[in-house]
């Protein structure tokens, strides 16, 4: 399927969104003035002219009525405005103008209302629509002129000017630019894109000027993929909502078997006619594909494109959910897990030496490597004479000595801190960058693609929205698979597995029940089209498995997977109380209406009034389920970017503890003791200090939205502990300062203290990152 949408098809697309149809108003207002000149007519005693004037009322929607049930039938629908052409001709044909004309008004509102209800629901999936750019400004040299974005190449430099939408993707040159994003991810507050740093079309400028070299066509960018998707999910092109054809399947043949019923028994053919008034449904099952087209708008707001009403319905009632496990669970990006330095060598001086040479690399882990420094705010140095060989890594001059990093020769045997770097990279499923500088093994960096912070909240929250079954599809390896797996507490995993492998596990499970299967990645897309519903991780993830997916996520956050759960949960369950709840009352007044009890007068103004109601009722679907939300206030979300942004600092100073812990296992000399010294120094000047602020300003700030200051105390008995721990470390620097030197009785306990600290800090790190930090991405 083409990803581009002509510039004029997309016209006609937005004018067919934007412009209410004609037909609905019009007969609205004749109804309503054929009403009421009746009313007149029969308060001043002329009741042959108010019969005439709700006679001709009731005439004028026949025609209309009829061409709606031809429609639905030519789409092969029942027709569930069929009850209504039988109610108008029934109340011509027993002389019921009143009841003809009420019908008839009841008919244009419902109609009316209809409309008005999908335009508002379709309104954000129509924003989205009308806001594609349409040309870009082209430099070349100092020439700045329009064009077409269908000129636009990869390679060309453009200008993107205050409140511009960018037109393609890109990356930023010069001057960082900032963003606003909310189009795509539905988050309100401005990020800033630092020169190098991609940016997607569809954002707007939300700062000064700035340039964007292009690495997309049109075709191929972020937003031509959108507004595709957003075509197929909008109200008007969205297919027939199965869910009201259901019950719009027996609630017709029962409406008509009831009139005939009542007219047989009675004999009054006036009571059949009152039984058809009161059933006649008009906007009544309209009303499920209001619920539904206002959840697929309300997920659009969040930055989640799903392609029509049944993909959301299915999401509904989905009750196995597969996962892909990376760029989905986790981040699709390596990250530096541990850096292990060499005695003589500090984890910040292999980083920075490490980082210094990867500068010139394009290699993914090069990349994690350089970021690590950089996060941790370490100042490289440029190297020389750089060279790289591909699955070996690279080799240059840092700082006059020669260095390479990547993988090594082990004819020799290992040293132990190698050996003991190598075992921790097989137990943590880490793949090892050996930092080497003149010929020596100076240390290691360890790499693996973590787990997503808002991963484990996300999977307790689809458990809570109804889904039963977590399964893991992963082609990686099975150790790493099953240890995120236990993280996760998911029901199954399974690893090693090839495309082939993936569909076949979609099969089975979707054979049992409903399925949804998530993933990103190229390999993902056939088992996206073989599940019930697909979702790609689109901000990320490859075209082939958006084009196969029912529903797009188009930011990088995986919670957004819970909240398009939350939304057709919700919204399916609006649509079904809609139309049963509606229909019990129709039902309700046809048994009334049967026995004699409901004039069709009377009934048609009691239909009307029910039909409004389960309209208004489904237009909750738009509304946000505050069951859910979490909302924060924007002071508490900035503490929680600058404490997260401090967990980035301090991870060198969980280095420095588990190396003093190591070289007092190694060697309990001089050096041992000076490192677990520097250990315990930084401890006090950085991260108690930081633990202090968490707990005085960030979780007083986080107990309204969580439930109230009982919602953090296992947080805080952690920093209870990390300080304890802490002032055990100093009393035995002291006493091992007033003896010379560490007491061997003091070894074992001090060893326990420093590894057991350690271990504590990765924890509260994570649970922090994980529970609270995810709550503001």
């Amino acid at each position: 399927m083409d990803r581009f949408i002509p510039r004029e098809q997309l016209r006609r697309l937005v004018t067919v969104l934007s412009l209410p149809s004609k037909l609905e108003p019009v007969l609205l207002a004749v109804t309503a003035a054929a009403l009421t000149a009746g009313g007149v007519f029969w308060l001043l005693g002329a009741a042959d002219l108010a019969d005439l004037c709700w006679g001709l009322g009731t005439v004028v929607a026949v025609a209309p009525a009829v061409g709606w049930v031809l429609d639905a039938l030519r789409h092969g629908h029942a027709g569930v405005d069929l009850i209504a052409v039988l109610a108008l001709v029934g109340t011509l044909a027993v002389g019921e103008y009143l009841a003809g004309a009420l019908i008839a008004l009841m008919l244009a509102t419902g109609r009316t209302l209809e409309a008005a209800a999908q335009r508002r629901a379709s309104h954000d999936l129509r924003a989205l629509l009308e806001h594609a750019p349409r040309t870009a400004r082209r430099r070349i040299g100092t020439e700045v002129r329009t064009v077409s974005l269908a000129e636009v190449a990869v390679g060309d430099l453009l200008v993107v000017g205050p409140g511009e939408v960018v037109p393609v993707d890109g990356r930023v040159v010069g001057a960082p630019a900032v963003l606003d994003e909310s189009v795509l991810t539905g988050e309100s507050r401005n990020v800033e894109r630092a020169a190098g740093h991609t940016v997607r079309s569809g954002v707007v400028n939300a700062g000064s000027a700035f340039e964007v070299r292009a690495s997309a066509t049109e075709q191929e960018s972020t937003y031509a993929e959108i507004v595709r998707l957003a075509r197929q999910a909008g109200a008007e092109s969205a297919p027939v909502v199965r869910l009201a054809d259901r019950y719009a399947a027996w609630f017709l043949p029962l409406s008509v078997a009831a009139a005939g019923l009542a007219w047989l028994i009675s004999g009054s053919a006036v009571r059949a006619v009152a039984v058809l008034v009161v059933a006649t449904p008009c906007p009544l099952l309209l009303a499920a594909p209001v619920a539904i087209v206002s959840g697929l708008s309300r997920a659009s707001r969040l930055g989640v494109v799903i392609r029509d009403g049944g993909a959301l319905e299915n999401l509904g009632r989905a009750r196995t959910l597969l996962l892909d496990k990376t760029g989905t669970l986790t981040g699709g990006r390596p990250r530096v897990l541990d850096v292990i330095a060499a005695p003589g060598w500090t984890p910040a001086e292999v980083l920075r030496s490490a980082a210094s040479l990867d500068q010139y690399s394009p290699h993914v882990l090069a990349q994690a490597v350089v970021d690590a420094a950089r996060e941790r705010g370490l100042e490289l140095t440029v190297p020389e004479d750089v060279s790289e060989e591909p699955g070996r890594g690279a080799t240059g001059t840092v700082g006059g000595r020669r260095t390479t990093i990547g993988r090594v020769d082990t004819h020799d045997e290992s040293p132990m801190w190698a050996r003991a770097a190598d075992n921790r990279a097989l137990l943590d499923g880490a793949a090892v960058a050996w930092l080497t500088v003149d010929g020596h093994r100076a240390g290691a960096v360890l790499l693996r693609d973590p787990l997503r912070h808002d991963a484990p909240r996300t999977l307790r929250r689809l458990r809570a929205a109804g889904i039963e079954r977590l399964v893991m599809l992963t082609g990686d390896r099975p150790e790493p698979a099953r240890e995120i797996a236990a993280v996760l507490g998911l029901d199954d995993v399974r690893a090693d597995l090839a495309p082939a492998d993936k569909v076949a596990a979609v099969r089975a499970e979707r054979a049992r029940t409903v399925t949804v299967m998530v993933g990103d990645g190229v390999n993902d897309a056939p088992a996206l089209a073989a599940a019930d519903v697909g979702v790609a991780m689109g901000a990320r993830g490859s075209t082939a498995s958006s084009e196969a997916a029912d529903i797009v996520l188009t930011t990088d956050r995986v919670d957004r997977l819970a909240d398009a759960v939350g939304i057709a949960v919700r919204s399916r369950r609006i649509a079904v109380q809609s139309a049963l709840g509606g229909m019990v009352m129709s039902l309700a007044a046809m048994v009334a209406a049967a026995f004699g009890l409901l004039p069709p007068a009377v009934g048609a103004l009691l239909q009307e009034g029910i039909d409004v109601a389960v309209i208004l009722n489904a237009l909750r679907a738009l509304r946000v389920d505050h069951a859910t939300a979490l909302p924060l206030e924007p002071a508490t979300e900035a503490l929680i970017h600058r404490f997260a942004a401090e967990h980035d600092d301090l991870q060198d100073v969980l280095e420095a503890v588990r190396e003093a812990a190591d070289r007092l296992s190694d060697s309990p000399g001089p050096e041992a003791l000076a490192s677990v010294g520097e250990a315990h120094r930084l401890l006090t000047e950085r991260l108690l200090p930081h633990e202090y602020a968490e707990e005085h300003q960030l979780y007083p700030a986080l107990a309204p939205a969580l439930g109230g200051p009982e919602s953090t105390a296992t947080m805080s008995r952690a920093h209870a502990e990390i300080e304890r721990l802490a002032r055990r470390i100093a009393t035995h620097l002291t006493l091992a300062d007033a003896a010379g030197g560490p007491a061997p009785e003091q070894l074992d306990d001090l060893r326990a203290c420093l590894y057991g600290l350690h271990t504590v800090l990765r924890l509260h790190f994570t649970q922090e990152e994980e529970n609270y930090f995810s709550l503001a991405p």
